[in-house]
C-alpha cells in the first residue's frame, strides 16, 4: 500500500529513491500544486546555483522519407512518396551557417528511417560537416534512426556507432522514444525499434564513452502506469551507464495525425508529468522544459515544476508543426522567461557547460 502523497512527496524532497507504485500515485493525484513544490525542491537541491540554462541549435530534418508507420506522426513520407525529400550538403551547410551566426553551437539532426541512405551516406555527412565546422557539435540520428541503419547494412549496433563517432557523431538525441512499452509501441507504431532495442542503441553509444538525451512523449494511448514504466526503464539504464544528460517530456500533439481523434492533453497534465519525472529520475541531472509544445508561458512555469533547463531557441523546427502546434520564441525571450523567475539566463552547450560570459546578451540582435 503506498504511503499518503505528503509522505511519498517528503521521500522525494529528501532524495530517496521512489518506487513505481509510489510514482503511480503521484501520477493518478491532483494535487498539482504540492508536486509542483516538491519537484522544484529537489530541482533546486540539485541546481543550486543562481542560474537556469538554455541553448541554441536548430532541428536539421534531413529528410521525411521513414519505412515506419507511425500514427502519431504527421511528417513523414512513405518510401518513392512524391513529397519525400532528403536534404543536399548544401542545404544544410547553410542551415548550420545560419546558427553559427545566431550564437549556436550545435545542430540536432533527425529524420526519418529512410532505406535509400546506406551507412556510408550519413558517415560522409558527418565527415564533411566536421570539416567544415569543427565547432559544431552534431547531436543526430536518434536511437530508431541508429537501429534501422544497423539493421538495414545488418552490421552489430555497436559497430555502427563506432563508424558514426569516428566520422563526427557528437551526442545521441532522445527521439522516437515515445513510450517505452511494447504494447504502446505496437499499437501505435510499426515498422520501428521496440522498447528493448531503443534502449540498446542507448547502452553501446554510453559505453563507447558518448552521451545523450532521453525523452517521452505521452498522452496519447499510454495508461498512467506505463509513464512510470518508461521512466523506470530510462533510470535504471541510467544506473548502469550515467550516459543521459537530459530527460525531456512533451505531450503528443494529435492534429493532422492517424490519432486525430484523441484529445490534446493541457497544461495541468504536462507539468504534473514533468514534476513527477523530476521526481522519479534521481539519477538524471538535468531536466528541459517542452515549451515548443506549451508554448512560452507554461514553458517558464516549467521551471517551477521540475526543469533546470529552457531548452534551446531551435531556430527550426518541423516534426511538431506538421501536427499543427506552431510556438516560436527569440532569444530576449528564453532569457525574459528565467529572469523573470530570478535566475540569470546563461548558454550551455549539449554537456551543461557553460559557453558565455556572464550577464552577456550572446547574440541577442541577431536573434531577433
Amino acid at each position: 500500500m503506498v504511503a499518503s502523497i505528503s509522505k511519498v512527496l517528503d521521500k522525494a524532497v529528501a532524495g530517496e529513491r521512489l518506487a513505481p507504485e509510489e510514482g503511480l500515485a503521484l501520477l493518478e493525484s491532483r494535487d498539482l500544486a504540492a508536486i509542483g513544490r516538491a519537484a522544484n525542491a529537489v530541482a533546486r537541491r540539485l541546481h543550486p546555483e543562481s542560474y537556469r540554462t538554455y541553448n541554441i541549435d536548430r532541428n536539421i530534418n534531413y529528410t521525411n522519407v521513414c519505412s515506419a508507420v507511425c500514427d502519431f506522426c504527421a511528417f513523414f513520407r512513405k518510401p518513392k512518396s512524391p513529397e519525400g525529400y532528403t536534404l543536399d550538403k548544401e542545404t544544410i551547410y547553410q542551415k548550420i551557417e545560419e546558427t553559427i551566426a545566431l550564437g549556436g553551437d550545435q545542430v540536432l539532426m533527425q529524420g526519418g528511417m529512410n532505406p535509400e541512405l546506406p551507412l556510408e551516406w550519413y558517415e560522409d555527412l558527418l565527415r564533411s560537416l566536421k570539416e567544415r565546422y569543427p565547432q559544431v557539435n552534431l547531436h543526430a540520428f536518434s536511437p530508431p534512426e541508429i537501429y534501422a541503419i544497423h539493421k538495414l547494412v545488418k552490421l552489430p549496433i555497436r559497430t555502427v556507432l563506432e563508424r558514426l563517432k569516428a566520422a563526427g557523431l557528437g551526442s545521441l538525441p532522445g527521439g522516437g522514444g515515445e513510450i517505452l512499452v511494447d504494447r504502446v509501441r505496437k499499437q501505435i507504431t510499426r515498422g520501428k525499434a521496440l522498447t528493448d532495442q531503443w534502449l540498446e542503441v542507448c547502452r553501446e553509444w554510453h559505453l563507447l564513452g558518448g552521451i545523450g538525451s532521453a525523452t517521452m512523449m505521452f498522452g496519447h494511448v499510454e495508461t498512467l502506469a506505463e509513464r512510470i514504466e518508461h521512466l523506470e526503464r530510462l533510470r535504471a539504464l541510467q544506473d548502469e551507464t550515467g550516459g543521459f544528460s537530459a530527460f525531456i517530456c512533451w505531450t503528443f500533439q494529435p492534429e493532422n495525425t492517424d490519432l486525430a481523434d484523441l484529445s490534446k492533453h493541457g497544461a495541468f497534465d504536462y507539468l504534473k508529468t514533468q514534476a513527477v519525472s523530476r521526481l522519479y529520475l534521481d539519477n538524471f541531472p538535468n531536466i528541459q522544459s517542452s515549451w515548443v509544445t506549451q508554448g512560452l508561458k507554461v514553458g517558464q512555469l516549467a521551471l517551477l515544476y521540475g526543469a533546470n533547463d529552457m531548452g534551446s531557441l531551435m531556430i527550426e523546427e518541423n516534426v511538431v508543426a506538421s501536427a499543427g502546434t506552431v510556438h516560436h520564441l527569440n532569444l530576449r525571450q528564453i532569457r525574459d522567461a528565467i529572469s523573470e523567475l530570478g535566475f540569470e539566463p546563461r548558454q550551455r552547450n549539449v554537456f551543461y557547460e557553460l559557453i558565455d560570459t556572464p550577464g552577456e546578451l550572446v547574440a541577442t540582435a541577431a536573434a531577433e
